[in-house]
């Protein structure tokens, strides 16, 4: 079973190189998750089995200094889902009789009626300002509970993830399994000036898409703006320079990426891990309040990669930028997922 947590879709994006190298060496796969994750997973993987995970209902505020505290006020909340999670993750051991779990960031999603119980994040070392050693304790302490801990990223000092990945002295459970990407960098004729990706929770999602419809509301860019939501819902715009779209996924997102000369995005891991194996140039916009998206963001304009500014202070004429940066390089093919499944064929 791949249990999925739903907060944006990168955890579920993530997860689909994984979910489809399982299958290519002949596991039958539970998808289980909530929200726009599942439905996402839902649409990747037509006819695949799916169950319904506990929600962590992740409520953001409108202020980014306040998220900190907004989020440690629904500790009693997570605490609940964890335990359900944990409940119903025993129910389905049985049900299914599963050999493995591999879970993305959910912590209750684990089992002691097997011994192959994975974690996945970036994250060994969580970024949360004045409470960030306590923050890492707490994930630390929850990935020793896991068999093994995958980290999405490389060994070594070139890696995409920094101080969020690595440490000196980290659990000896942690494994790494390289950048996942289910892109391919395809030679394209390009169509668009900017493609817009945006994601994540709400508020913050809704009110950069105000920020950047505003900004480009009489611009002569070619520019495909993907919303994010999977919602029928049709934005109103009369700028036939822009293109607008609520969601894309698969091939087609590939495709738009693909052919696009810039891309402007938040600065989630995910995100920068498809854009490394696209090796595009980028201008992110870091969720207000998100210590892990605010340092990765630093960090590829430190190194040279791409530029960034809160989204209070962006405007239009920030982009040309992007030229002075040498944009996100693919850290190659590595071996290393599918050797880290022999783990599920062990005894």
């Amino acid at each position: 079973m791949v249990a999925v947590l739903n907060w944006g879709l990168g955890h579920a994006t993530r997860c689909i190189p994984i979910i489809n190298e399982l299958k290519a060496v002949g596991f039958e796969v539970i998808i289980a998750s909530d929200g726009q994750a599942l439905q996402l997973l839902q649409k990747e993987f037509p006819g695949s089995t799916f169950e319904e995970l506990p929600s962590y209902n992740i409520e953001y505020t409108k202020k980014g200094s306040l998220l900190k505290w907004k989020l440690l006020l629904q500790t009693p909340k997570f605490i609940k889902t964890i335990k359900a999670e944990n409940d119903l993750t025993r129910n389905l051991v049985k049900k299914y009789d599963l050999s493995g779990i591999i879970s993305d960031n959910r912590w209750g999603v684990r089992s002691d009626l097997i011994k192959k119980n994975v974690f996945i994040t970036h994250q060994i070392n969580v970024l949360s300002g004045s409470t960030t050693v306590l923050s890492s304790y707490i994930q630390q302490n929850y990935i020793e509970k896991f068999d093994e801990c995958w980290i999405p990223d490389t060994p070594g000092e070139t890696n995409l993830s920094g101080i969020l990945g690595h440490k000196k002295n980290f659990p000896g459970n942690v494994k790494y399994i390289g950048v996942l990407s289910r892109f391919k960098k395809k030679k394209v004729t390009l169509i668009y000036d900017f493609l817009v990706l945006l994601s994540g929770p709400e508020p913050q999602r809704t009110i950069l898409e105000s920020i950047l419809l505003k900004e480009f509301k009489n611009t002569e860019f070619r520019i495909l703006f993907i919303r994010g939501v999977i919602s029928q819902e049709k934005l109103e715009n009369s700028n036939s320079n822009i293109k607008i779209q609520n969601y894309s996924f698969g091939e087609s997102l590939e495709e738009s990426i693909n052919c696009s000369r810039y891309i402007i995005s938040r600065s989630g891991y995910t995100t920068l891990m498809d854009l490394s194996k696209l090796e595009k140039k980028a201008f992110f916009i870091p969720t207000l309040g998100q210590e892990e998206q605010e340092y990765l963001a630093k960090r590829m304009e430190k190194l040279g990669l791409a530029p960034y500014c809160r989204q209070e202070d962006f405007t239009i004429s920030k982009l040309g930028r992007i030229a002075n940066y040498a944009g996100l390089s693919d850290f190659g093919d590595h071996p290393l997922l599918r050797d880290r499944l022999a783990f599920f064929h062990s005894k």
